[in-house]
């Protein structure tokens, strides 16, 4: 097992096999310290504290990336009107309503496998998992002009109305506020990111922060399956 960092800093163990076996199975025991934080707990740089707002040249030549479209659709989100350099909006008070609208517009869909959808896929549908309504908040963010990643992570669950399983991996979406930081946002549940989300990883796309990949190979195929169990305890 060899540890490294990827593009996004975020930490990869490598692990190679010698010797033939009829199973793999991970095990992963982190010790997690928790401070309670208050999700608005930052102050905004003057230039950020409406939107729309520009990066300053030093800010924007490093995060660009994070602002490009990832997908060619035109995204319509019903009942949400961008701010506009004539009609600007406060920068926070926009965000939240941006992230409980997708809460209220986008059900829920536990889907265990596969790629996220496309955003206008989402929101023909209207349904979607967690990975799926982080994609398209990020989108909805870089349209914007505004920097957004996508995080993969857990959720301490702390909250009857929240809708992920505690246990599950779960995806949400940070954008860069000039004098925050990253700032993360929870589509999905309709709120910002306090001290219940554990981020393991960060990426441009879901397929930046996917939790384990590999190649196998043989002469034939193969049957597989794959089971994968989280125990989170409090302490």
């Amino acid at each position: 097992m060899r540890f490294g960092r990827d593009i996004f800093d975020n930490v990869v163990a490598s692990c190679f096999f010698e010797e033939a076996a009829e199973a793999l199975e991970l095990r992963l025991e982190i010790d997690v310290e928790v401070v309670k934080k208050n999700p608005f707990d930052f102050v905004l740089s003057r230039r950020a504290v409406q939107m729309p707002f520009a990066y300053e040249e030093d800010i924007a030549s490093i995060i660009c990336a994070y602002c490009q479209r990832q997908t060619g659709d035109k995204i319509s989100l019903p009942d949400w009107t961008p701010p506009t350099p004539g009609s600007p909006r406060e920068t926070v008070a926009t965000l939240v309503e941006l992230t409980k609208l997708l809460h209220r517009t986008i059900s829920y869909q536990r889907r265990k496998e596969g790629a996220a959808q496309v955003p206008a896929e989402t929101l023909r549908l209207q349904r979607g998992a967690c990975r799926d309504t982080a994609v398209l908040l990020a989108e909805i963010l870089r349209d914007a002009g505004m920097a957004a990643r996508v995080v993969s992570g857990y959720l301490r669950e702390a909250d009857e109305e929240i809708r992920r399983a505690e246990g599950s991996l779960h995806a949400w979406t940070e954008v860069f506020l000039p004098g925050a930081g990253w700032v993360g946002l929870d589509p999905t549940n309709g709120i910002l990111c306090n001290d219940n989300f554990i981020a393991a990883a960060v990426g441009l796309r879901p397929a930046d922060i996917t939790p384990i990949s590999g190649s196998f190979y043989h002469r034939d195929r193969v049957p597989a399956e794959m089971q994968s169990r989280l125990e989170l305890m409090t302490l």
